[in-house]
C-alpha cells in the first residue's frame, strides 16, 4: 500500500517546447545544432542549384530567365539563406575538425571558437548578402 501512495517521478519526455524554452543549451550545442540545420538546407538546394545553373547554361534566353527569376525579392532571400547555410557550415566544419584533433575542447576555448564560428559567419553572410542585393 506505501508503493500506491508515494509516486515515482516519470521520465519526462521532451518535446520541442521544452527543446526551445525549457533547456538551456551552452553555445557550442546551438552552433553543433546549426551545423546540422545548414548542412540539410546545402543538401537539399543542390538539386535547385543545379537545376538553374542547367537553365542558365542551355542558351541565352535560359539565362535570362535565370536572371530574371534570380532578382525576385523571395528568391533572394532563399539565396541569402543558402549563403548564410554554406558559411556556417564551413566554419563550423573547420571548428569540428580541430575538435576531432583535440584542439580547443576545454571549456574556454570550446566557447570561444563557438563565438567565433557564429560572427565570422554572419559577417561572410552580411558581405555576401551585400553583393547579392
Amino acid at each position: 500500500m506505501a508503493n500506491a501512495i508515494t509516486r515515482k517521478s516519470r521520465p519526462k519526455y521532451l518535446s520541442l517546447r521544452a527543446l526551445l524554452f525549457e533547456i538551456r543549451l551552452p553555445l557550442s550545442g546551438w552552433v553543433s545544432i546549426l551545423h546540422r540545420i545548414s548542412g540539410l538546407l546545402l543538401f537539399f538546394a543542390v538539386l535547385w542549384i543545379l537545376f538553374l545553373l542547367d537553365r542558365s547554361l542551355a542558351s541565352e534566353s535560359g539565362f535570362e530567365s535565370v536572371r530574371r527569376y534570380a532578382a525576385l525579392p523571395l528568391v533572394k532571400g532563399a539565396l541569402l539563406v543558402l549563403i548564410w547555410a554554406y558559411c556556417h557550415h564551413f566554419c563550423a566544419g573547420i571548428r569540428f575538425l580541430f575538435l576531432d584533433l583535440d584542439k580547443g575542447v576545454d571549456k574556454a576555448t570550446a566557447r570561444l571558437t563557438s563565438v567565433a564560428v557564429l560572427a565570422v559567419s554572419v559577417g561572410l553572410t552580411a558581405w555576401l548578402g551585400a553583393k547579392l542585393w
